[in-house]
This record gives structure tokens, C-alpha cells and sequence, in this order.
């Protein structure tokens, strides 16, 4: 299936453009259907719709996002008089080889949030592992590993929690050589208002139990997202047994222990199998305390440790 796995979406901005860089804001509102010709059917994501397109403009094959005007308004109501950054500015600031290009974003014509992204025709992470995918990624997962750590830590150090960390939301190229991550829309800044309970969004089964439970978060829930998607893409497996994909799923994440990795993989490279297993601890203080010092860890191990 390709880019078109999934895209989420957002409202107003934290710091606004970085200085110095060109504003990506549209100063106009888009006639969507009169600049673009749809090339790939629509796939919906939790707030959206994504297409493959053609800008006309300037005849490139880019991505499109339209946001689901009724859906975005309920969720942008939980963060009223916050200030809170649209998706938009988000991921406009987001400049990093690991993480999907922001072109454009704006309002169309009839008031929809919009967003025009790099386009990459491979297959997304969570397509390879649901396919059980071991020719394609074989030798190729601890690069991968790698370059994903590295894109949740520049999202960290740019001052935000992605919140919907999963292999839907990461993007491979048709070789499989290198992936980005994508979907800003459920993302917030990592300050105390938007880290109070209650903002109980994101993938269920990745979800943190501070989430689901309700209590105040920070961006090592990112972390637990992410150990989650790691033990994923090794096994094929979910730490947890899954009897369904809604929220009370999650509510095994801090009350059933999760199948150690070594059950599956017992050839796994023993530091790269622990630090996994410490992301996915169900207290935030058990898990590392950031992204740089997990990135750190994941750096010490061999490259060949993971095929």
C-alpha cells in the first residue's frame, strides 16, 4: 500500500515558523479540486483522508491530507484557550532526513485543514510486519531501528510528544533502506498544559498506561510506543495478547508482565532485547528517561545484531 497507510491532524501555533525559514502557510484558501487531480483512492485516517496527487501547479506527484472538518474541531475542543500548534505548524518545523517533508499547509476553499507532504511510494512499517515481510526486511531492521530512534528523538528535542507512535506511522522507501516518520495530528507540545490527564488519543494497542488510566504524561509515553513498535517489527508479535483494538486493550499494558522478547528471539542481541523490554515497562520511571539515552544504548550495539 505505500504512503498511503495512514495521516492524522491539528490547530494553532506554539512559536509559529522558525525564524528565518520560509513560511510553509498558504496565505489563501486552496480550491482543492481545482489545483489537484486525485491519482489513488482515498485511504481514511483517524481525522483525515489521504490521496497520492498532482499538483497542478507545478506537475509533481505529492501527498494530500484533508482533514475531516467535524473530527478535527471535536478534537482541537479539547484544547481550548491552550494556543495549541496545528498540525501544520508542527510538522512544517520538523526538518530531518528521518521524518516526512512538510511543502504546504493551509485552509481549502471550503474551510478544511489541508497538507501538501513529500511523496514516498514504499510500503508502510506496518504493512511488512502484518505481512510477516522477513525477505524485505531481513538484515535491514537494526538501520531502520536506528534512523526511527533518531526521528523521535529530533521530535522530542524540537519540545513535542508525537502521541501516535506505531508502525502505521512510519514510511519505508521501495527498497527498504530508509523510513520517516509521519502523522503529526495527534502530536502537542511537552509542556504542563498539554501534559495534564484526561487526553486519552492515540493507537490503542501502543498506548502507555498513563494514558489509558488517565494521569499526567510526558514524552516517554512516546518511548513506550516505540519499544512496542521495536518488539514488533523483530517478532510479528505484540508484547501482549491481543482480544481486541480497542482502549481496553491497553489496560494490559500495566497489570498483565509482557512476553519477554527472547521467547520469540532468542538469538536476539541481548542489550538490544533489554532495552526494549525497559521501553515497554509499564512505570514511566522504569522506562529510559529520554530519547537521547536511548538512542545512546541503541548506538553501542552491532549493526548485525538484529537481521
Amino acid at each position: 500500500m505505500g504512503f498511503l497507510d495512514k495521516f492524522g491532524f491539528g490547530s494553532k501555533s506554539r512559536s509559529g515558523d522558525s525564524a528565518g525559514k520560509k513560511s510553509l502557510k498558504s496565505n489563501r484558501k486552496v480550491d482543492i479540486d481545482e489545483r489537484f487531480e486525485r491519482l489513488r483512492t482515498a485511504v481514511s485516517g483517524t481525522m483525515s483522508k489521504f490521496y497520492a496527487a498532482r499538483d497542478r501547479e507545478n506537475d509533481t506527484v505529492v501527498g494530500l491530507k484533508l482533514c475531516d472538518l467535524e473530527k478535527f474541531t471535536f478534537f482541537e475542543s479539547r484544547f481550548r484557550g491552550l494556543n495549541k500548534p496545528s498540525e501544520g505548524e508542527i510538522s512544517a518545523q520538523m526538518v530531518h532526513p528521518n521524518i516526512i517533508r512538510t511543502l504546504e499547509y493551509g485552509l481549502s476553499t471550503k474551510n478544511e485543514p489541508y497538507l501538501i507532504l513529500e511523496f514516498i511510494d514504499g510500503p508502510g512499517l506496518n504493512t511488512l510486519i502484518h505481512a510477516r515481510d522477513e525477505e524485505r526486511l531481513a538484515g535491514k531492521r537494526m538501520s531502520l531501528i536506528h534512523q526511527m530512534a533518531d526521528a523521535l528523538h529530533y521530535v522530542h528535542q524540537q519540545g513535542f510528544i508525537h502521541r501516535d507512535i506505531c508502525p502505521r506511522n512510519f514510511i519505508c522507501s521501495t527498497d527498504i533502506e530508509t523510513i520517516k516518520l509521519i502523522d503529526f495530528g495527534l502530536s502537542v507540545p511537552a509542556t504542563e498544559p498539554f501534559m495534564r490527564p484526561g487526553n486519552r488519543t492515540g493507537t490503542p494497542l501502543y498506548m502507555a498506561p498513563e494514558i489509558v488510566r488517565r494521569r499526567a504524561t510526558d514524552q516517554r509515553l512516546d518511548i513506550f510506543a516505540f519499544g512496542i513498535s521495536i518488539y514488533q517489527l523483530l517478532t510479528f508479535e505484540l508484547p501482549w495478547p491481543v482480544g481486541d483494538a480497542s482502549a481496553l486493550a491497553a489496560l494490559n499494558h500495566d497489570i498483565a508482565h509482557p512476553k519477554s522478547i527472547f521467547d520469540y528471539r532468542p538469538d536476539l542481541d541481548k542489550n538490544l532485547g533489554a532495552a526494549i523490554m525497559r521501553c515497554i515497562r509499564a512505570s514511566p520511571q522504569d522506562r529510559f528517561p529520554n530519547m537521547g539515552d536511548l538512542v545512546k544504548t541503541l548506538s553501542s550495539i552491532r549493526s548485525e545484531s538484529a537481521v
